[in-house]
């Protein structure tokens, strides 16, 4: 197939690629490096079957080109982070909303088979339920998870009026190799890796009996590919939750990378842990009801988070020194 990924340089996209090129595809990348790394398709670049255009999701020409003779749209393009979005809604929005229409409606005119993109556990907002159930949802947060529930609605919309076949996958918490642990608004296990192997205090906002439910990336990459082959029509033009389906503290987690870590270097089993303010914008507790995904799509995710974050561990230790 020939497959485009919008953000195919960063975290996510940079491993749907990866798989990708590994089963024969042959892969575009649309990126403008404002969030991926060089470094994370490095490894690409002699590859036959993967093309790299530098580009911009905001900007309409970029979108029209990248889309050209494409079969699946696998849509990473984004600027993630709650805290940034609250920092900078302006960009967040035309990013994660204007962005998004430009490449759907690209998409659309180019007769894409199918247009699979990152959606965001954030959409559930304040709703209290717990799982997360898809259909029930809450008003959001924080201006990034408007853009990502915007999303979700101008993917119906195209789907149900122009006839594109449309899925969203709304992430949680996704972890493992490639994450970037430098900056402002680095994912907390990257971030508490990177303080840990230098003997640092990982600080945890509140308590630390928040909790997630952490995906590692294998996981996601799976859901991805089965959006992509599905042909039941009741899984199309829908979205589901991509996760493990089991939630772990703050606490826990910088228990389990103690742990793992310290078979690196024995030192990082005696640092101590500061408590910090609540981030603004942060829900308390999030899992995920995977049953939809199992029912429609055959998901069984292969790896917890201990499987995922051993894995990830033995990456960060031999890459992030």
């Amino acid at each position: 197939m020939n497959i485009l990924i919008t953000g195919g340089a960063g975290f996510i996209g940079s491993n749907l690629t990866e798989y990708f090129l590994s089963k024969g595809h042959i892969v575009t990348c649309l990126d403008n490096f404002s969030t991926g790394h060089k470094h994370n398709i490095r490894e690409f670049l002699n590859n036959q079957n993967y093309r790299l255009l530098e580009g911009d999701i905001r900007i309409v020409e970029d979108c029209e080109k990248a889309v050209m003779n494409i079969d699946y749209v696998f849509h990473q393009a984004a600027l993630g982070s709650v805290p940034r979005s609250i920092n900078d809604p302006i960009t967040t929005n035309q990013v994660n909303v204007s962005g998004f229409l430009n490449m759907l409606t690209a998409s659309r005119d180019a007769k894409v088979k199918r247009f699979i993109y990152a959606a965001s556990s954030s959409t559930y907002g304040d709703s209290q339920g717990l799982p997360k159930v898809e259909e029930v949802i809450g008003k959001p947060l924080s201006p990034y998870a408007i853009t990502k529930y915007v999303n979700e609605l101008y993917a119906e919309i195209f789907s149900k009026t122009y006839g594109i076949e449309t899925i969203g996958l709304r992430y949680f918490n996704v972890f493992g190799r490639r994450q970037d642990p430098n900056g402002a608004y680095a994912a907390v296990i990257p971030k508490f890796v990177m303080q840990l192997m230098r003997h640092e205090s990982p600080v945890i906002n509140g308590d630390g009996n928040y909790s997630r439910d952490f995906t590692y990336i294998d996981n996601v990459i799976k859901m991805n590919e089965l959006a992509m082959t599905t042909e039941n029509p009741e899984a199309i033009n829908t979205i589901y939750n991509t996760a493990y389906g089991d939630r772990t503290t703050l606490i826990e987690l910088v228990g389990l990378l103690k742990k793992y870590l310290s078979d690196y270097d024995t030192k990082i089993s005696n640092i101590d842990i500061i408590h910090g303010p609540n981030r603004v914008g942060d829900i308390p507790h999030s899992l995920a009801s995977i049953a939809k995904a199992q029912n429609l799509l055959g998901y069984n995710p292969q790896f917890s988070i201990e499987d995922g974050l051993k894995e990830a561990v033995e990456w960060y230790f031999n890459n992030l020194k």
